[in-house]
């Protein structure tokens, strides 16, 4: 009987997930109107979308007159790091979009706050309105190009449990221990070594190197030998990878 393989990477669900939770903008398309800046964005674990947009906005006044909008939700999720290109991933979550009955909207604001405690609720009734986006697929693209996600699989799925936590991570290796980086540098093919290294990403499963080099970027993911459970388990993980020999002796009792 052959072994279980280890999964050494998120799904593009779970990427999807982690994404939308780590991005800070997002932008609301449809039909007949510009695209409309969001001020909010949260993906439930129902797999649906809500969002909140300027009350006196056309995107309110379609949604507010039309049962059933057809909606693309954009959403950018941005490097942590100063980078010559900023921009780690894009989301694009399809469906359709409905007002949020003006009666129900404070309840459902202090039900997402409960998760997702964002300021921008607190101007819901206020200048500001809820939208649902009910979500039937999604589609992530970035460096190593793009897939597409059901929505049994995006409710299924839940965002890395490092992923909010990964900015404060990444700006501490940058600044404080660039010799971990150069260790974990010795990994990057041949043809990349001399490039500017940084930390790009870091999930519970491996993290990925930026390599700026004259001609290009390059991404070049790492992964662990195992799966992190924990913040220890995730230090010593990246440790690991490093090479560092006290953790490798550790290991090999």
């Amino acid at each position: 009987m052959s072994s279980p393989t280890t999964i050494l990477a998120p799904t593009t669900a779970e990427r999807v997930r982690s994404a939308c939770l780590r991005a800070e903008t997002a932008v609301l398309a449809l039909p007949g109107i510009d695209p409309v800046p969001t001020t909010l964005h949260h993906l439930r674990r129902c797999g649906d979308a809500v969002i909140a947009v300027p009350a006196d906005s056309l995107a309110a006044a379609l949604a507010a007159t039309a049962n059933e909008t057809s909606a693309v939700l954009e959403l950018t999720d941005h490097a942590p790091l100063p980078l010559r290109e900023p921009v780690r991933a894009l989301v694009w979550l399809r469906g359709w979009v409905r007002q949020v009955p003006p009666h129900a909207q404070r309840a459902l604001a202090l039900e997402i706050a409960k998760d997702f405690p964002h300021p921008g609720l607190l101007d819901v009734g206020h200048g500001a309105t809820l939208l649902r986006v009910v979500v039937n697929s999604a589609v992530l693209a970035d460096t190593s190009g793009a897939e597409s996600v059901d929505h049994a699989d995006l409710r299924a799925a839940t965002a890395d449990p490092f992923c909010e936590m990964e900015g404060a991570w990444l700006a501490h290796m940058a600044e404080d221990h660039a010799d971990l980086i150069a260790q974990l540098a010795r990994h990057l093919p041949a043809r990349l070594q001399g490039g500017r290294v940084h930390p790009l990403s870091i999930d519970r499963y491996g993290m990925t190197l930026r390599v700026e080099s004259i001609d290009a970027d390059h991404d070049v993911r790492l992964p662990f030998s195992a799966p992190a459970d924990d913040v220890e388990s995730l230090s010593k993980a990246v440790r690991l990878l490093a090479g560092c020999p006290f953790l490798n002796g550790l290991r090999r009792r």
